[in-house]
């Protein structure tokens, strides 16, 4: 929650937001890098729940935390959500809710396009593979509103980057993020 975090330097002048902050580092050789294969290969929701309950935990009384309005955490498009059984950001949001007392907002938020999966692509492909694949149903729900939008992990900052995008149709908005993991 460190100003100026990995997170925020990542992000910094690709879109406005408030804040930025990652849970942990997630590496190959780290404990996170399991735990979130087991949630979203191994459908072990508790998993999301858990370590969203921690991290709302550890922002709770925070400077972070306190303005938000509303947990958003990024969609899946419906075929793959059906394919997976749910969706592990919306976990992850759902745990720090419990945790925060901050309602989660879904459905407003939507993945229009299915793509291909974000793994073992360049940061140029990742962007390509993500631009233009989210919407905003009602921008009034969200207009003057502080968000949180939530992932499992934040590597090149494309998919929370075409999120933002479609999220900034709303006017007067203030984005936050938090993820699980950064990987490095």
């Amino acid at each position: 929650m460190e100003p100026d975090n990995f997170a925020e330097t990542l992000l910094a002048g690709r879109f406005p937001f408030v804040r930025a902050a990652t849970f942990c580092v997630y590496s190959r050789e780290g404990v996170l890098q399991p735990l979130i294969h087991q949630l979203k290969y191994n459908k072990k929701k508790e998993i999301g729940m858990l370590l969203g309950k921690l991290f709302g935990k550890d922002l709770l009384g925070s400077e972070f935390i306190q303005p938000i309005d509303f947990i958003v955490p990024v969609p899946l498009h419906p075929k793959k959500e059906k394919e997976r059984g749910f969706n592990q950001a919306e976990t992850i949001a759902l745990g720090l809710s419990e945790a925060t007392s901050i309602p989660v907002s879904n459905g407003n938020l939507v993945r229009s396009i299915f793509n291909p999966t974000q793994t073992r692509r360049t940061k140029t492909q990742r962007w390509e593979n993500v631009k233009g694949i989210f919407d905003l149903l009602h921008p009034s729900l969200y207009a003057g509103k502080h968000i949180l939008l939530v992932d499992d992990i934040i590597t090149t900052g494309s998919t929370l980057e075409a999120c933002a995008y479609a999220l900034l149709k709303s006017p007067g908005i203030k984005i936050s993020v938090a993820t699980l993991g950064e990987v490095f």
